[in-house]
């Protein structure tokens, strides 16, 4: 399976592609019926957001994603840049430190300006967790020194969960809606989507201050492979396996478990890797075997920012649940 330029889901396909005709502010609808975009979604690159779906959008400035930096030794890389993951692949191999930042108030402010001049009447800014990154607050600070109507959303989660919640953001402001309604379709999706990951270990998480120096002991006592989660915007510990494989197994019987719980068909999964896409790509198609209702999962290697986090080896599931209500196009 393809990596992370691989096509969008073929709900996100259709839903976006019957949405074309409000492409523009300030453009008459061509379709009856269909309202033209009125508010702007605005993310940052840990959202994982697939090549392929970006270039499904029916307008291009509907959707702004703000790279986040990353500190390689000395050198600092944006999200995009070109080896950036073999670059970091290769300074964890080496020891080199490895750290990352959030984008500044002056890269939102820029972005949300620009978004105003283009006719949008307001912006809904949906961002990494709070307790992950300080990336909300650095929106939220830009938000105040512009003249559009800026909403920030802390989604309380990162990757393709925070993802989901844009794309959910995405739809409703391509159907019309405003920003109360932009806002409130990203937190309902961030609300039902769930983030399950394993790493060889967890010293490089340890480091970044996203888990506790206790927790990190669970990767080097009588070699435990931890499994955590996102819970409540923060990385927990789920439970721990005495080996790779073991550990692979449990992540995959979660999954399946979480899956099964929600409503038949309802169901998205997406697949994150650094550096094994290998496994990636096997452990989809496991998941695709145990759970043939759902749709097959999107793999994609982890963000920049993501990556130099969890470090090499990472596997990670995303759980979601798309929302079959048509969106509100409340104001």
């Amino acid at each position: 399976m393809p990596d992370s330029k691989a096509a969008p889901w073929p709900w996100v396909r259709a839903r976006l592609s019957a949405l074309r005709p409000a492409a523009r502010p300030g453009a008459a609808a061509s379709g009856a019926g269909v309202p033209m975009a009125r508010t702007a979604v605005v993310t940052d690159s840990a959202a994982a957001l697939p090549v392929g779906y970006l270039r499904s959008l029916p307008a291009k400035s509907l959707l702004t994603i703000t790279p986040m930096p990353v500190m390689v030794g000395s050198e600092i890389y944006g999200e995009g840049e070109d080896d950036i993951l073999e670059t970091i692949a290769l300074a964890l191999a080496a020891g080199t430190q490895v750290k990352t930042s959030r984008p500044s108030p002056g890269q939102f402010e820029q972005a949300y300006r620009s978004l105003q001049q283009q006719g949008y009447e307001s912006v809904v800014s949906v961002h990494i967790s709070g307790d992950l990154s300080g990336t909300a607050d650095s929106a939220r600070l830009a938000a105040h020194r512009v003249g559009i109507p800026v909403q920030v959303i802390d989604s309380r989660t990162v990757g393709m969960a925070q993802g989901m919640a844009v794309q959910a953001a995405v739809e409703a402001a391509a159907g019309g809606a405003g920003q109360a309604g932009v806002a409130a379709a990203a937190e309902a999706q961030a609300e039902r989507t769930k983030v399950y990951f394993y790493v060889p270990s967890l010293e490089q998480l340890r480091r970044g201050g996203r888990i506790g120096a206790a927790a990190s002991l669970w990767g080097t006592m009588l070699a435990i492979k931890p499994l955590l989660a996102v819970d409540g915007g923060k990385i927990i510990p789920l439970e721990k396996v005495r080996s790779a494989a073991k550990a692979v197994a449990r992540l995959e019987e979660i999954v399946a478990a979480d899956a099964l719980a929600r409503p038949a068909g309802s169901v998205r999964l997406a697949v994150h890797h650094f550096g094994n896409p290998e496994e990636a790509e096997s452990l989809a198609v496991r998941l695709s075997a145990a759970l043939p209702q759902c749709p097959p999962p999107q793999i994609s290697s982890l963000p920049a920012v993501l990556a130099a986090h969890a470090g090499l080896g990472v596997l990670a599931v995303i759980v979601g649940q798309e929302d079959t209500a048509p969106a509100s196009l409340s104001t």
